[in-house]
């Protein structure tokens, strides 16, 4: 998942850019030396037939794998809801409201620019007390940070500042990309990541059983490969929210990643129905 950030640029004008069925033979998990069926599968552009038993783990925060739940039910996907990770607020945070409140209180509104479209529309749903100081101005022609850092416009302006609240544990390619083309950033660490303190077992069994893992940031692939038991061996697909994901599952030594050209819900799906497929033909062999 292309973890969410945000920028801001304050001069002349605020700117805030924020990063952001049918029939076939059935599925077969090898867990262990234990061997079940799990469920069947269509052509990629076919829907999937549903099954009580989970073909896709979605490992974001309780609360926000809806929208991807409900897209690969249209599938007829049956999916398992597995937390990996918790969003935990820092100092920063405290900092950013101030900033913005004594910048926005002097201009009529603070511009924003956005990684993806599911910040946008994030933005879009706050209260209309804040929307009335806060426009989306900006988003990159791709979803991911380096591409922002490359194109957020600079309007001409020989100084421009930008303050960028991240996680804490987000790369510096979006400050070092701007920091080259002259912006000043301001980086607060607003919040951070951590592995959940607690995974029902039972739970967990059935996820590692599944064909296909979605994650969404490098840190709930590592979440996810800090649970699986020493002596399993793991070698099933995980599909990736975009590249940055991807690559850090890579580099944690994963061989069946999947990922969308452009990130977003639409490529993840699509990324996740081709996973699915591979596995199916695999497991036929």
């Amino acid at each position: 998942m292309m973890a969410t950030v945000s920028l801001s640029t304050f001069s002349p004008v605020p700117l805030l850019a924020i990063p952001s069925t049918s029939s076939s033979p059935p599925w077969q998990c090898r867990c262990g030396k234990v061997l079940f069926r799990i469920g069947c599968a269509g052509s990629v552009s076919a829907p999937l037939r549903s099954s009580s038993n989970p073909q896709v783990v979605v490992t974001r925060e309780r609360g926000k794998n809806d929208k991807l739940i409900n897209a690969l039910a249209d599938y007829g996907i049956n999916c398992l809801e597995l937390p990996l990770i918790q969003h935990n607020q820092l100092p920063d945070l405290g900092k950013l409201s101030s900033v913005l409140c004594s910048k926005a209180a002097g201009t009529p509104k603070v511009r924003i620019g956005v990684v993806g479209a599911g910040t946008a529309s994030v933005v879009e749903k706050i209260q209309p007390s804040l929307k009335q100081s806060l426009t989306v101005a900006f988003a990159p022609s791709k979803a991911t940070g380096k591409v922002l850092a490359a194109e957020l416009p600079d309007h001409g302006n020989a100084r421009c500042t930008v303050l960028y609240p991240a996680s804490a544990k987000a790369s510096n390619e979006i400050e070092e990309g701007l920091a080259m083309r002259g912006f000043e950033v301001t980086r607060l660490n607003t919040y951070t990541t951590e592995p959940v303190s607690h995974v029902n077992q039972t739970v967990l069994e059935q996820a590692l059983c599944a064909p296909v893992v979605a994650v969404a940031s490098p840190s709930a692939v590592r979440a996810w490969l800090s649970l699986i038991p020493g002596l399993q061996k793991w070698d099933n697909a995980v599909a990736c929210i975009g590249e940055t994901t991807a690559l850090a599952a890579k580099k944690l030594g994963l061989k069946n990643v999947y990922f969308p050209a452009n990130p977003g819900l639409e490529g993840w799906v699509n990324s996740i129905l081709e996973a699915l497929q591979v596995q199916k033909q695999s497991w036929k062999v």
